[in-house]
C-alpha cells in the first residue's frame, strides 16, 4: 500500500486496471438515475453530479500529463492544482460533455498504462505536497480517486 496515495483506503486490494476500465460505465449508470445537470449543490459546499463528472474529466487530463511526464523525464516534479478554483468553471457544463471527454481520455490513458506496466512501475516523480511517488502510485491514485467520486455519485443516485 502506498503512503503517498490519499485514496488508498478506497482500493481494498482491487485490481487497478479493472477499476479504471469500469469507471466510465459506472458514471453512466449513476447519471441514468439522477439528474446529471442538477443546478443546486446536494449539500452546502458539495458538488452536483455534473460538477463531479467535470472534475473527473479535468483530473483525467492532469493524471494523463503526470503519467507521461513521469515516463518521459527523469524524476520530474509535477505541478499540483487547486480543484476548487478549477471547479469554478464547471457551472453550465453538461454532465454528458464531461462524461464523453472523461471516457475518451480514460481510454487513451489506459492504453498508456497497459503499455507501460509493469516495466515503468517504479519510475519516480515528486509531488510537492506528497513527496516522492512512482508511476504505479499515480495509477493507484487514479483508481482510488475514481472510487471516491463514484461513491459520491452512488449516494446522489440513491444507491447507497
Amino acid at each position: 500500500m502506498s503512503t503517498e496515495n490519499p485514496y488508498d483506503k478506497f482500493l481494498d486490494g482491487r485490481e487497478l486496471e479493472g477499476i479504471l476500465a469500469e469507471t466510465a460505465n459506472k458514471i453512466t449508470e449513476y447519471l441514468e438515475v439522477i439528474d446529471p445537470n442538477q443546478g443546486k449543490e446536494p449539500a452546502p459546499g458539495k458538488w452536483s453530479a455534473a460538477e463531479i463528472v467535470c472534475h473527473l474529466a479535468d483530473c483525467e487530463i492532469v493524471f494523463g500529463f503526470r503519467l507521461r511526464q513521469t515516463l518521459a523525464e527523469d524524476e520530474p516534479t509535477i505541478e499540483p492544482f487547486d480543484q476548487d478554483k478549477w471547479a469554478k468553471m464547471y457551472k453550465g457544463v453538461p454532465a454528458s460533455l464531461a462524461l464523453g471527454t472523461f471516457t475518451q481520455l480514460r481510454k487513451w490513458n489506459l492504453r498508456l498504462i497497459k503499455a507501460s506496466l509493469p516495466a515503468a512501475a517504479n519510475r519516480k516523480m515528486t509531488h510537492p505536497e506528497r513527496g516522492t511517488m512512482t508511476f504505479k502510485t499515480i495509477v493507484e491514485t487514479m483508481a482510488g480517486h475514481d472510487l471516491n467520486h463514484l461513491g459520491q455519485l452512488r449516494k446522489l443516485a440513491g444507491k447507497g
